[in-house]
């Protein structure tokens, strides 16, 4: 059930934000990335919005996934924390 949130939280998200145009690939990750912190302590949206803008910061070409991409990308992470709310 946490999951299907989730699912839902970045569907509405990603049309909302734009991004319903973005390719499958990037759909993929975001979904990733939002599974990989559905143990979070935040609300799915701000989640959602977090790896949304977490994948619009990584080249097209990236072969990492945002979770991992992250780990090496701190100035990134901290804008993306704070434009999604994430605290």
């Amino acid at each position: 059930m946490k999951y299907l949130l989730a699912a839902a939280f970045l569907s509405a998200s990603l049309f909302a934000s734009g991004a319903a145009n973005a390719g499958a690939d990037d759909t993929k990750w975001v979904a990733k990335c939002v599974k990989d912190n559905s143990d979070a302590k935040v609300s799915p949206e701000i989640v959602t919005k977090y790896c949304t803008c977490m994948n619009n910061k990584m080249d097209d070409n990236e072969t990492q996934s945002i979770t991992q991409w992250e780990k090496t990308h701190q100035t990134e992470m901290k804008a993306c924390e704070k434009e999604s709310g994430w605290k």
